[in-house]
């Protein structure tokens, strides 16, 4: 019985955060802030890019960037490390 009760609670709190996010989203194309009108006004004079998305993924976010870079580089290695075959293993 406690185990249905906490999975109703569990169902009834997503259901409730589900209808604060769908009721409190932005319509499309509306920006979600000043900082949009900013960086689309202001990118290219500070950062030289002409695309405003190349510009805040390389140069206002670069450290963010680069360390998303470094974690996939990180679990590509790590999968890599994980499925090759060692010289002490026989072949099939």
């Amino acid at each position: 019985m406690l185990r249905k009760a906490a999975i109703g609670l569990t169902l009834i709190a997503f259901g409730v955060m589900f209808f604060a996010a769908a009721v409190t989203i932005r319509p499309f194309g509306e920006p979600p802030s000043a900082m949009d009108d900013y960086i689309i006004e202001h990118s290219q004079q500070e950062t030289g890019a002409n695309n405003a998305v190349s510009a805040v993924v390389f140069d206002y976010r670069g450290y963010d960037t680069l360390g998303e870079a470094t974690i996939l580089f990180a679990a590509a290695t790590a999968v890599v490390m994980l499925f090759r075959k060692r010289k002490d293993e026989a072949p099939d």
